[in-house]
Formats: structure tokens, sequence, C-alpha cells
């Protein structure tokens, strides 16, 4: 019974416009909701009580925090399609409360490090994936692309001429950037080398478009070998770019190349701006006052 409420709820998020990644979580979500109320012998989604939602929430499996976040949120939306349908008479998961994740505070690339990471590239830039990962790197860490976007570019996708690249985000979203003409330069070159007018921009050894273990692969063979101790991931860059680009250009520009529709999202990338700190500092005018 369960199993066919899934698969009407999964076609219903399809209709909804649910981008594929949120899918595939919801599916793997309620796969697991399904093997637990399995365990529990419940054959009926009228049967199901607030309780056995908090014990799959929290305690099946020992799911860590982050899984229950996952879990709570897919819960409230499938209750939410059964109540629709009137399989329920309510949305009891609307209930369940989302676990507090503490914050930590996000880390980036300093500029001698990410020059450090662009040096050591730029070194070994002679033949077409020691190319390929120069580019990801500025690519990263210019523009601060998420790893999805980074990895759906297409050739077709790059207008050299204008300097321009067409990525898709969060949403199905389309937007175009603006290359740097150093990063223009340098595609330019690989895609002389790839002698390809369409497909995959960045592709691994076997040619096929590449994957986030390369990503993670590259991330760590670099940092090993410039001697920098945080670990390396698309998050990182995207940290990077949003602080060093928030010092030159502020928060308006830095909203419009990360993407985001919101400022609040912006400021969690675009850490603080020390420049424009020691200036604020210097012109307080308590600071000007003379200790007794």
């Amino acid at each position: 019974m369960l199993h066919r409420y899934i698969n009407h709820f999964v076609e219903y998020c399809q209709l909804a416009d649910f981008s594929v990644r949120s899918i595939q979580a919801l599916t793997a979500r309620l796969n697991e909701f399904e093997t637990y109320l399995k365990s529990q012998k419940i054959q009926s989604v009228k049967k199901i009580a607030y309780l056995r939602l908090v014990d799959f929430v929290a305690d099946y499996k020992d799911p860590s925090i982050h899984v229950r976040k996952s879990r709570v949120w897919t819960l409230r939306q499938f209750y939410h399609f059964l109540t629709l349908h009137r399989h329920v008479p309510q949305n009891i998961a609307l209930k369940l409360p989302y676990p507090k994740i503490e914050k930590t505070v996000p880390q980036f690339l300093t500029i001698d490090e990410y020059n450090r990471l662009i040096r050591h590239f730029s070194r070994k830039a002679q033949d077409i994936l020691e190319l390929r990962n120069l580019i990801i790197i500025m690519l990263l860490g210019i523009l601060g692309l998420r790893t999805s976007t980074l990895i759906a570019i297409n050739i077709e996708d790059i207008d050299l001429t204008c300097g321009l690249i067409w990525i898709r985000e969060k949403g199905r979203r389309r937007r175009n950037l603006i290359l740097p003409h150093s990063l223009c330069k340098i595609i330019h070159k690989y895609l002389q080398l790839r002698q390809r007018k369409k497909g995959p921009f960045l592709i691994s050894k076997r040619k096929k478009r590449i994957s986030q273990r390369t990503l993670q692969d590259i991330f760590r063979t670099a940092a090993d070998q410039n001697g920098i101790d945080k670990k390396l991931h698309a998050r990182l860059f995207r940290h990077t770019a949003a602080t060093h680009l928030n010092k030159v250009a502020g928060v308006e520009i830095t909203q419009h190349v990360l993407g985001h529709s919101r400022r609040a999202n912006t400021l969690k990338y675009a850490h603080l701006n020390p420049d424009k700190y020691a200036v604020y500092m210097k012109q307080h005018p308590f600071m000007q006052k003379e200790a007794l």
C-alpha cells in the first residue's frame, strides 16, 4: 500500500517541478520509512501514529543530525501530499521539529593559499587534464560555482568571443556570468586540445563527464602537495570567491555572482571584510579616546 503512495508522490513531485536531487533524496528517505514500517508490521498509512514518526526520525538506524533533518522534511512533504489527496485526515508530520544543527565557523582560503594553488596547477598545465584542473580551480575560486553546476557545464555553454559562460543552478535556473580574460585564454587552449564543439566541458581520463569523485581526488592531491591544512572542497572555494570578491566589489555584486536571490544567503558566504572593518574602527569616535 505505502509503495503505491510513494510512487504517486514521486510523480506529484515531478509535476510540481522539484529538482532531480530533491526527488532522489525524498525517494531514499521514503524507502527507509517503508522499511521501518514493515519492521513494525504497519501496513496502512492511517494506522501510523505520531510517535512512530518520532521514532523513525530520531532512532531508526542511529541517523546523523543531517539525516534526521532530511527525514523531517521528507515526512512533512509526504504527509502534505497524503492530506491533499485525502488519504489521511491531517498532516501529523507538521508537529515534527527540525533538529538544531550547531553552526560552525566556515573557512575560506587566504589569497596566499589560493595563489599557491593557481601556481601549482599553472606549472603543470601542459596537457589536457592538467589544463582541466587549472580551469576547475579558477572557476571555483573566482566565480564560486557549485559542484553540480561545474560538472553540468557543456562546451556550447561557453562563448569565448563575448567572454560569457551559461550555467545551470538550483531550481533548474539558467544564467550567464562574465569570464575573466585570463581564464578565457586557458579555456581556449583547452578547447583546442579537445577538438569538440559540443558535449561535456570538463572530462575524465575516459573522456566522460567529470565526476565528484574525480574532483575530490584533485583537491586532496593539491592540498597535500601545497601544504594546505584545510580540506579542499567546492564549498570552501565558494566561500573563498565570495569573501575576496566582497572585499573589492561589495555584497550586491557578490550576490549576483553567487546567484543568490536573497542577500542574507550571500552574507553567509561573504565573510567580514577586514579592510573595511579596520577603517571603521579607526573612525569610531570611541577609538579616539585616550585611556585614563
